[in-house]
Parts: C-alpha cells; structure tokens; sequence
C-alpha cells in the first residue's frame, strides 16, 4: 500500500513511518524541513497548506497520513486549520487518517478540555484539535476519513503491539508512540472506523 505522511518526522509522524516500514509499505514521507528519513522512505520537503503538491501527494497515495499539529500556544490556529482543509479538498480517491488530540474526548458527555482541571499548557492546542475534529466530521461522505485521538497522556516509549480502542471516550490513560503506530496501521490496513472518530490506550 502507498502511504504518504505528513509531519514524518515528528514524534508521531516518525513512528508511523517505521510501522508501515516494518510492515513492508510504500512510504512517503513529508516536512516542512526538508530532513533525514529513515532509510526505504521517499523523502518530500513540502508544506501540507500547499493544494498542488497536496494533489499530487494524494494522487500517487492510496492513504494519506495528517501528522501535523498546532502550536502549543494555539497561535497557529488558521494556519493548522488551513492546511487540514487543503489535505482534504485535494485527496482525490485516497484515503485520509488524521492525528487528533485527547481534549475533544468525552467523559460523562463532556470534553477532557473543558474539565476545570484540564491542564492550561495543553489547553489551546486542545481547543484547536477539537475544532478540527468538528471540521473533519463535516465533511460527511465527501471524503474517505478517520480521525485518531489517542489517550489523554501519549510519549515514547515501548512497542508492545497491543492496545484497546473506544470512540469518543477515552480507551485508557496512557498510550506510547509506538503503540499509537501500531494501531494506526491497523486501521489503515483493515478498517474499522471509516468515517469516524476513535482511539486508543495501552
């Protein structure tokens, strides 16, 4: 399978490359940057706000990877926002798997964001990750989506290959990077949440 990832070499994006790597998929990946990808990727210095590199990524990609994020300070807001839009208005027949944020998920009918005791550093970016998931579930059936929350505390760590999933309520408290990989790939590979939200914990 073709996968193009953008954000390849962020924390998220660079594990996702290595799952699909390991599982022996055609893996291209994107920055802004321009820097060193593991070996067996293609390498693309792009900007995902860019429609006609967006169509041509899309056009040589069965799926597409969103591994980008806003700024911690929110301060990026229209630019984040901008650049999910251009990735899915120019996404032709692939298929498009966003990496979203654990604020929009709900507890007892109400966002983690919106806890009085939801941590103000995450906050903005918490705001903006739930409004792009409010973009994302708009577009209906006019795009082939999926939008992956994972646990409310994600960071480096081990490989263990298992996870549980939920959709709009946390499946744990924690998830490692690589796990988080792990089940993207999964998905990617045998769908189970087409046009939905979901995610996933250790």
């Amino acid at each position: 399978m073709k996968i193009a990832v953008y954000g390849a070499s962020g924390m998220i994006g660079s594990r996702v490359v290595a799952e699909a790597l390991t599982r022996g998929h055609d893996v291209t990946g994107i920055t802004r940057s321009g820097g060193a990808l593991p070996e067996g990727v293609r390498a693309l210095q792009a900007d995902a706000g860019d429609a006609e590199s967006a169509k041509r990524v899309a056009a040589d990609a069965d799926v597409v990877v969103s591994a980008i994020g806003p700024s911690r300070t929110g301060g990026d807001r229209r630019e984040f926002l901008a650049q999910l839009r251009t990735l899915a208005e120019n996404l032709g027949d692939a298929r498009l798997l966003v990496v979203g944020g654990a604020g929009s998920l709900l507890v007892n009918g109400h966002r983690l964001v919106d806890d009085p005791e939801f941590p103000d550093l995450y906050k903005a970016e918490a705001l903006i990750g739930a409004e792009a998931l409010d973009y994302i579930r708009g577009l209906g059936d006019s795009a082939d989506w999926t939008f992956f929350s994972p646990a409310p505390v994600i960071q480096p760590g081990t490989r263990t290959g298992t996870y549980k999933t939920e959709a709009d309520s946390p499946a744990g408290d924690t998830i490692s990077a690589e796990d988080y990989a792990v089940a993207m790939l999964d998905e990617i590979e045998k769908p189970a949440y087409r046009r939905q939200r979901f995610t996933a914990a250790n």
